[in-house]
């Protein structure tokens, strides 16, 4: 099986490395895409950006945080099979607002405004903090700002009629948990995958989430 893996708003492509490993020691292609370009792009151009790195058919796609807001583009451009969302944004399907409409739903209060990438301390606090040393500075090489104008301004529009899989972690310092289970239910008609870990349990937890992108971490 094919995975797509797209980095959210803060960290590179490098963020997915130790999924990757673990992914292709099991026999899967892993493929880490890169959305930072010179200029921003519409949803669709970041969409066939993707596509544009990627040479098989119908893989899973995988996004974290803010990069949910082009999942669903990615994904049809992709002819996925299946989307898989991380500690991530879902957009607002049916009403149709932007990541901009709901900020204050959506994210902890005491994020809102926060920059980890230019401040190593924060991204320790908020995403990183249930990571052990070692991977805490390989998490804090892989900071790197992602934020076109698009995540923030993009309304949602239909959902796209792939099958998902939400992973929620429970001590999510930046997106609330509560929000997630509660987007999961009523944006994609799923149950959330709840995972004991901060938002970025791609760097604190890659075998857990390995597994649950295998189908053996699912029960």
């Amino acid at each position: 099986m094919d995975f797509v893996l797209v980095h959210g708003t803060t960290q590179s492509p490098a963020g997915w490395d130790r999924v990757a490993k673990l992914l292709r020691a099991a026999g899967h292609r892993a493929i880490a895409v890169d959305l930072l370009t010179p200029a921003d792009l519409p949803v669709e151009g970041y969409a066939q950006h993707a596509r544009d790195q990627y040479d098989g058919e119908r893989p899973v796609v995988v996004a974290h945080s803010g990069a949910g807001v082009l999942l669903p583009a990615i994904a049809e451009a992709l002819d996925a099979r299946a989307m898989v969302w991380v500690a991530a944004y879902i957009p607002d399907f049916a009403g149709g607002r932007s990541l901009r409409d709901e900020v204050l739903t959506v994210f902890a209060p005491e994020w809102i405004g926060v920059d980890p990438t230019a401040d190593p301390a924060k991204a320790s606090e908020f995403l990183f903090h249930d990571c052990d040393p070692e991977t805490e500075h390989l998490a804090l090489d892989s900071l790197r700002l992602f934020s076109p104008a698009v995540l923030a301004a993009h309304p949602a529009g239909q959902a796209p009629e792939i099958p998902s899989t939400v992973i929620v972690p429970t001590r999510d310092r930046t997106l609330k948990p509560e929000w997630m289970r509660q987007a999961a239910r009523e944006r994609l008609g799923v149950g959330a995958i709840e995972i004991d870990a901060g938002h970025c349990p791609h760097m604190s937890r890659p075998a857990e989430v390995a597994a649950i992108l295998t189908g053996r971490g699912t029960a």
